[in-house]
């Protein structure tokens, strides 16, 4: 792993991780589901023109196209979409908080599935990764929690790992911008349908908003799934996906400076023993360990 990989592996991690925070302000002045298709949309086209400029095509393999709509319906619709509703009643820093499960949860269901051999180490982490996201949880509960947007998070981060399974078969054969662009209007579509059929159209105007909304399209939406394809293009997904072990520090620092949400000890503490988890469960998956 060398420099250029772990500064786009650390852009990554933050770009990601505060895409938490702008939800939580698009949501409170326009609907969820309806302004998340249009951000996808957005930024699905601005990479099939990119990725056109660039002399790429939507001639892709049956793998790529198996991964692409996989990845856009699991990550783009179902993970993003429940994550964009959840925010309405829960805090942003508790929902990066769990999404930031998704590394542990991809070690289970590799162990699961795939009978893929799970070290000392691993388990060490799994345990304590799940530890640390009870300290949290048992924190907030006491506090008063909504359980209905804790469980659109739970859902959307197995839709997550799910994904990220996928994504080996849709970043292998080159056009990796032309199947971002792809999986992003996939997942419009799909985010459409419902937002259509249960959402109505109010929107309350500010310049927040629109920063909110600008500023989720550009980044969150287009550079980090970029930087995160090319990443795994060049250092492999395990490699790449420790670096997500940053998105609960990033995640709640972000939440908290920006929208004042408040972190209590258990909370600081619960991040930090998640982090060690995901880290040790990373570690434990490389060639050699």
């Amino acid at each position: 792993m060398d420099i250029r990989a772990i500064a786009m592996g650390l852009a990554f991690a933050f770009m990601w991780s505060s895409a938490f925070t702008s939800a939580s302000i698009i949501v409170e002045s326009a609907p969820p589901l309806g302004a998340l298709s249009i951000r996808f949309l957005l930024s699905g086209l601005i990479a099939v023109v990119i990725a056109a400029a660039l002399g790429q095509s939507m001639r892709l393999t049956n793998a790529q196209w198996r991964g692409t709509i996989v990845f856009g319906i699991c990550q783009n619709a179902l993970y993003l979409g429940l994550n964009f509703m959840a925010v309405q009643w829960i805090d942003a820093s508790l929902a990066v908080i769990i999404a930031s499960m998704m590394p542990l949860i991809v070690g289970i269901l590799a162990w699961v599935l795939y009978g893929e051999k799970l070290r000392p180490l691993g388990l060490f982490g799994l345990m304590t990764g799940i530890f640390g996201v009870l300290v949290i949880m048992g924190a907030r509960f006491q506090g008063g929690v909504d359980m209905l947007g804790v469980a659109f998070c739970v859902f959307g981060v197995v839709s997550l790992a799910v994904a990220t399974m996928a994504l080996k078969n849709a970043a292998s054969g080159g056009n990796f911008v032309m199947v971002v662009g792809l999986q992003m209007l996939v997942g419009s579509a799909a985010l459409a349908v419902p937002a259509i059929a249960f959402e109505t159209y109010s929107v309350a105007w500010s310049w927040s908003l629109v920063a909110a909304f600008t500023y989720t399209t550009l980044v969150p939406g287009l550079a980090a799934t970029l930087v995160w394809f090319f990443l795994v293009d060049r250092i492999g997904a395990l490699k790449a996906a420790t670096f997500h072990f940053l998105n609960p520090f990033f995640g709640v620092t972000i939440a908290a400076l920006i929208l004042g949400e408040r972190l209590g000890l258990l909370d600081l503490v619960g991040v930090v023993v998640i982090m060690l988890g995901i880290l040790a469960v990373q570690i434990s998956r490389q060639p050699g360990r």
